[in-house]
């Protein structure tokens, strides 16, 4: 592509994401800066059309970019716009609480509030829990509620249904030899401990503890998830408020969202912004959308992954800044409470 077929492709564009409307030869003359006809300029327009850069819709003379036609635009003609400082700092007094799922939440929603599009964030998978000390409370003959408390101060509360009565005085025998024995232990590694270590108590005490570490597991396991803001915004963008059945759709895949997290697991293996443009998703939900991401770290590893979603006509030069200021100040956010702790 010629450098005058780049500039009126840019500024084609540009004038689509900012009036959503199809921009026509005369139009783009005006806008181009370039002393052009009208006629060498339509010229120019079907042969973008003839590559599959811009698009015709039937009930307009104007032209609309394609997928093909954004994916140039960012990948060569795109210029970003640095963010404001005043959003700058923003963003850095947002992005400071005293638990890390506090700092996720944050991020999702000022990148929602930011870009007025769907905010999201793929919490880390965090390392497996180590127990600081549990302790069994009677309730009744057969209700004991289990309270575990990991080294991260976590706090679990469970009530385990036995098989038979126990009194206060054997809760508290299997509390201290469980606290003597595994606190500091990841509850995983326990369990492989704990054959051996049982045999000093009777088989009624064992099962409780083997009842513990089962409902501990579980309360305690930490898979992926994802922490979504702003979706209604959406709901307001031109692009799909004319499409009920376009929203649900999207709405459906923010409630089941395993989906949406194969798509920021595998952004999360490559550096910096990614963009994915329609199609390039893998998501039928998404063919009309575009998300933006990038990978987030604490320690100096990559522990997970934030985006925006929205429509295909977005205003990518803002954007894009948005999402990579967003995960670098988590980063730093997250990297210093691990300092702290």
């Amino acid at each position: 592509m010629d450098p005058r077929s780049q500039h009126l492709l840019k500024t084609l564009i540009e004038r689509y994401i900012t009036d959503g409307q199809p921009v026509g030869s005369r139009a783009l003359s005006r806008q181009s800066g370039l002393e052009l006809s009208p006629a060498t300029i339509r010229n120019v327009m079907a042969d973008l059309e003839e590559m599959g850069f811009i698009a015709s819709p039937h009930t307009s003379a104007g032209r609309i970019p394609t997928p093909k036609g954004y994916r140039f635009f960012v990948d060569t003609l795109m210029v970003v716009k640095p963010l404001e400082q005043i959003e700058i700092r923003r963003l850095e007094g947002e992005l400071h609480a005293d638990h890390p799922q506090q700092i996720v939440n944050a991020a999702a929603v000022m990148l929602s509030q930011l870009t007025q599009f769907a905010g999201v964030v793929m919490t880390p998978k965090r390392r497996e829990a180590a127990l600081r000390h549990l302790e069994f409370l009677r309730l009744s003959e057969r209700r004991v509620l289990l309270i575990i408390v990991t080294a991260e101060n976590d706090v679990q509360n469970r009530i385990l249904h036995t098989d038979r009565p126990y009194t206060q005085a054997q809760l508290i025998e299997a509390t201290n030899f469980f606290n003597h024995n595994f606190a500091g232990t990841p509850l995983g590694a326990i369990r492989g401990r704990m054959a051996e270590e049982l045999r000093a108590l009777g088989d009624d005490i064992a099962g409780l503890m083997r009842a513990a570490v089962d409902v501990g597991e579980g309360a305690l396991s930490r898979d992926e998830s994802l922490v979504v803001s702003g979706e209604r915004n959406l709901l307001n963008a031109g692009d799909f408020s004319s499409n009920m059945q376009r929203v649900r759709l999207l709405f459906d895949l923010f409630e089941q969202k395993t989906s949406l997290l194969h798509l920021l697991d595998a952004s999360q293996q490559a550096e910096g912004v990614q963009i994915y443009i329609g199609g390039e998703s893998g998501l039928l939900p998404l063919d009309e959308c575009s998300v933006v991401t990038a990978p987030y770290e604490a320690g100096g590893e990559v522990i997970g992954t934030l985006g925006v979603i929205g429509p295909t006509r977005m205003s990518y030069e803002r954007v894009v800044p948005i999402v990579d200021v967003t995960a670098k100040l988590l980063s730093s956010a997250l990297s210093q409470q691990i300092a702290e702790d």
